[in-house]
């Protein structure tokens, strides 16, 4: 389920980018927001209109699907081995850790005149 999930929201993040993009801005975007890319389809403020509204309509699937992958996801790192790359510093950490002050050479003692 959390793959499928998964799978979507990075569909729906790409055509939000997409959506994004051909939209219409000050400097003229990509143009493609213009009534003159559409042909008779859609005047200009048709494809704005819908434009602005596929857009809102993908950022608040997307915002669904993000919260709802949260909250399958909460309970995951709770478990006996963990999920958490914070909870427990990796072992190999500190058996080097160890080694290495097995290694150190003590410090000579200082001699007096």
């Amino acid at each position: 389920m959390t793959t499928f999930l998964l799978v979507v929201t990075v569909l729906v993040a790409l055509a939000l980018i997409g959506i994004i993009l051909i939209q219409r801005s000050e400097g003229g975007g990509l143009g493609i927001g213009s009534g003159q890319g559409v042909g008779a389809f859609m005047t200009g403020r048709g494809t704005a209109t819908l434009l602005t509204r596929g857009t809102g309509v993908l950022a608040a699937l997307f915002m669904i699907l993000c919260l709802t992958l949260d909250v399958l996801n909460r309970g995951a790192s709770t478990g006996a081995t963990g999920h958490d790359i914070l909870s427990q510093p990796p072992a190999a950490t500190q058996d080097t850790a160890a080694s290495h002050k097995a290694n150190t050479p003590s410090t000579p003692a200082q001699h007096k005149p």
